[in-house]
């Protein structure tokens, strides 16, 4: 069904990525519209950094799930081309409280996009989830977890951790339902919030490996990253994340997820179970 040449094309930017790949996934599996999914490694290539191959890339395209870059900017020229190109809707990746992230370092480059879609006139929805759960075992934080210590510049404030899965379920059914969320914007977090000593107690106890936390200053993490390789401007964005997140403008859950798919989301211990199950924290 997915190969009718009367469905619609949908883009999914990101396709290699973290929710970009598990959407694309959801999409074709639905068969309601032909997917192109495009990254800098995909058949579809394309690049934020590269708009001349922008153009061929939107042909044909009536929706587009857009993953911003992680520099302010680029979106509003790519918002232009969807525009030029006759592209209905965008479905945007944002983060969870970027209004309340006032004059922070951290984020620009979503604000930024934000402007961008809320700013066209084109339909759009901006969904904006909270920190995955996956970066505990596909991303920056499964090193130091599968050696046994998490060392981060966080504390008491919790963070409603929410499972990748979640909101790839949202990105799919919102790209699923033309104008039912044309204009909104939808906060979507997990069922409650812990600190990241809890998640990496949590995940000790399911693994069954005896992993420990450690807070740092955003000084010291900052310089660790450098010290792994990291560009000293990449390592600060993130260690100001933490500085953000100090702050508690995102601890707080929502009802986003209940509101766009119908059901609770799931909960940070059946993220942990799963993984843990598959081997993520193994050595």
């Amino acid at each position: 069904m997915s190969n009718d040449t009367t469905l619609d094309t949908t883009l999914v930017l990101g396709a290699t990525g973290k929710t970009g790949r598990r959407v694309a996934a959801r999409l074709r599996l639905h068969g309601t519209t032909r997917v192109r999914a495009a990254s800098r490694s995909s058949r579809t290539r394309f690049d934020w950094s590269d708009p001349d191959g922008w153009d061929a890339v939107l042909k044909g395209v009536t929706a587009v799930y857009v993953v911003p870059p992680s520099v302010p900017g680029p979106v509003h020229e790519f918002v232009a081309r969807a525009e030029a190109a006759g592209v209905r809707r965008l479905v945007l990746l944002s983060g969870h409280g970027v209004d309340a992230w006032g004059e922070s370092a951290f984020g620009l480059d979503m604000r930024s996009a934000e402007d961008a879609v809320r700013g066209s006139a084109l339909e759009w929805t901006v969904l904006r989830p909270s920190n995955f759960n996956q970066n505990f075992d596909e991303d920056l934080f499964h090193a130091p977890l599968v050696a046994g210590e998490l060392a981060l510049p966080a504390g008491t404030v919790p963070e409603p951790f929410i499972d990748v899965e979640d909101v790839a379920d949202a990105v799919a059914a919102v790209l699923a339902e033309p104008g039912r969320h044309a204009g909104r914007i939808y906060e979507l977090t997990g069922p409650r919030a812990l600190t990241f000593a809890e998640a990496v107690e949590l995940i000790s106890r399911a693994s069954g490996r005896p992993i420990t936390y450690k807070r740092v200053s955003p000084a010291e993490y900052s310089a660790a990253l450098v010290e792994e390789g990291w560009g000293e401007d990449d390592a600060h964005h993130v260690a100001e994340m933490f500085v953000l997140m100090e702050r508690g403008v995102g601890a707080g859950t929502t009802d986003g997820v209940a509101t766009v798919l119908g059901r609770a989301p799931r909960t940070f211990e059946e993220y942990v179970v799963r993984a843990a199950a598959a081997g993520a924290w193994r050595p």
